[in-house]
């Protein structure tokens, strides 16, 4: 189980997972919080409803390889399954 890294931190079972892959603490963060509440961005817009640009940088930040020849639906995929 899990230990509790606090408020910060909304999954902690991915942010550890993360930080033993070798993630930055904020990336780690940054990653689980998305995650946990469900990879909505800044504007509260879910991964549907954003575009292939914006789902390829949202790709770039967490580090996702081959995002560029990925469609929208493999985008949506694989942001949703990294962690």
């Amino acid at each position: 189980m899990a230990r509790d890294h606090g408020p910060q931190i909304k999954d902690d079972a991915t942010y550890e997972a993360l930080r033993k892959q070798g993630n930055s603490e904020e990336k780690a963060a940054r990653i689980a919080n998305a995650k946990a509440a469900g990879t909505l961005n800044r504007t509260g817009e879910k991964l549907d409803d954003r575009t292939v640009k914006d789902l390829r940088a949202e790709a770039a930040k967490i580090g996702i390889e081959g995002r560029s020849r990925m469609n929208k639906a493999a985008l949506v995929k694989a942001i949703r399954g990294h962690g």
